[in-house]
């Protein structure tokens, strides 16, 4: 396997407008010949997408999803170029898929710049902590904070985020697929998401009578 350069991603980039890590994953996938690596971003649409990415994207949908007997509630808006795209049977699936996405997986935000500081702080004190106190040495503490910030945010940010019907895909690759598919941008603008009684303090008896449940 070749080892994967800096200045070859750099050069891919270039070539596609692909992201960094789906050149990085080109690049592994042709063993670090750049232009096999262009045809496989080529044929995967993903070079398509990134072109597109700054095109306006005024139409599409806002989706809805319920689950567990109305536990759990989820809005969407995705947004595509045409309203000819917003009502396909395709775009529709997928405005769908990602309201369940945002149900199971219970994201903070689209992506990193929507994940607060003070959040972010607080993480990488919480795991400094657990580093020191488990003995690892001060000079490694920032790399494991590093990494663990890292999988904070590939479990928090809904572009990051493992597909729940398909984890061999990132919702981001999910995204970048419907793009070539629709020949559109397409764009995760917002969500929210409902739990039922969410921030709502439970009367002491009902706390009782759970625990009592679980005692037994």
């Amino acid at each position: 396997m070749a080892e994967i350069t800096a200045a070859m991603v750099k050069e891919l980039r270039e070539k596609t407008g692909a992201g960094i890590m789906d050149c990085k994953k080109a690049l592994k996938e042709k063993d670090g010949v750049v232009e096999d690596a262009v045809d496989f971003l080529r044929e995967k649409g993903l070079a398509a997408a990134a072109k597109k990415s700054g095109r306006i994207t005024s139409e599409g949908l806002v989706g809805s999803y319920i689950h567990a007997g109305g536990k759990i509630g989820v809005l969407v808006e995705i947004n595509c170029e045409t309203d000819f795209v917003a009502r396909t049977d395709e775009f529709q699936a997928f405005v769908k898929d990602i309201c369940m996405q945002v149900a199971a997986a219970n994201p903070l935000g689209i992506t990193r710049d929507d994940v607060p500081a003070n959040d972010i702080e607080k993480e990488k004190q919480i795991f400094r902590a657990q580093a020191l106190e488990s003995g690892k040495p001060e000079k490694i503490v920032d790399k494991i904070v590093t990494g663990r910030i890292e999988k904070f945010y590939a479990e928090n940010c809904l572009m990051e985020q493992k597909f729940v019907k398909n984890p061999d895909l990132t919702v981001e690759e999910l995204v970048k697929e419907m793009i070539a598919k629709t020949g559109e941008n397409v764009s995760i603008r917002r969500f929210s998401r409902f739990l039922l009684g969410e921030g709502l303090e439970k009367r002491s008896c009902d706390l009782a009578q759970e625990v009592a449940a679980q005692l037994k």
